[in-house]
């Protein structure tokens, strides 16, 4: 348990935010910083899958990578570990899965604060700079650049539907289960998505948020987004690892050895 606590610190100190009694603006505290200090990026997944690891990192080799390497993870690392830090805080906190193309490929957590629910949301390498409100009565709309997301009411059995638009075009979405979940329920979504043909096994993604804008690398498309300004520009491949450490902090040896292991690019929404 000590160590725990220890580990726990370390993760507030990351981020920025002193540890006081739970409450919505701490929440809101937490989730900003998670969302600026850790990025959605899959570098380091390559880098675990070629050491032979095919589940979610440690707790103390995930806070490592972040400290040492500026990594952050997917949405089974960020939002697990974000889960189980709001969880030793004290918060009415729950696991859910989410739902796209196929059940339970994503993981959020629900909040419940004074009779209230909010998503938490920090794995979906979207802009949701502080708790998504789920006691809706209309659509609750974040407009971020070139992109919109919409989080639509509850439907009759408690479901939440979060909605993605690039350019005013409707590209990802997912479906939030209200159910309590355990993280081992997630073990064989988790391992499928260190396969060979896995989504984030043939592609590069890493976003990284600020105050005012974001940094987004899709493969060999880096966008930047500052404030009003959106500016993109096209990479070759053997330029990524130290256009990467340039923009994202992440070592360029590191970010080469990852890039090697990807037979071919393909497009993360296929």
């Amino acid at each position: 348990m000590a160590n725990q606590k220890k580990l726990f610190d370390k993760y507030l100190d990351l981020l920025g935010v002193e540890e006081v009694s739970p409450s919505f603006e701490l929440l809101g505290r937490i989730v900003k910083a998670h969302l600026i200090k850790i990025p959605f990026e899959n570098i380091s997944k390559l880098l675990y899958k070629k050491q032979g690891i095919n589940t979610i990192p440690d707790l103390s080799t995930y806070l490592d990578g972040i400290e040492k390497y500026n990594f952050g993870g997917t949405c089974y690392s960020n939002n697990y570990y974000l889960y189980l830090l709001l969880q030793h805080l004290g918060y009415d906190i729950r696991l859910c899965g989410a739902d796209m193309k196929e059940p339970d490929v994503h993981l959020i957590s629900i909040v419940t604060i004074d009779g209230s629910e909010f998503i938490v949301d920090c794995g979906y390498a979207a802009p949701f700079f502080e708790p998504l409100p789920r006691d809706l009565t209309i659509d609750y709309v974040i407009n971020f650049g070139n992109e919109k997301y919409i989080i639509k009411p509850k439907d009759d059995s408690g479901k939440t539907k979060v909605e993605q638009y690039f350019n005013k075009e409707l590209q990802h979405w997912y479906v939030t289960k209200p159910q309590a979940r355990n993280i081992e329920e997630f073990g064989k979504v988790i391992n499928k998505s260190y396969a060979n043909d896995a989504v984030f096994m043939n592609a590069i993604r890493i976003t990284r948020f600020s105050e005012n804008g974001s940094l987004v690398l899709k493969n060999l498309q880096f966008t930047e987004t500052d404030g009003t300004s959106i500016s993109s520009m096209e990479l070759q491949l053997e330029d990524i690892p130290e256009f990467v450490e340039e923009k994202f902090g992440m070592p360029a040896n590191l970010v080469r050895e990852a890039a090697g292991t990807i037979k071919k690019l393909k497009s993360i929404y296929d």
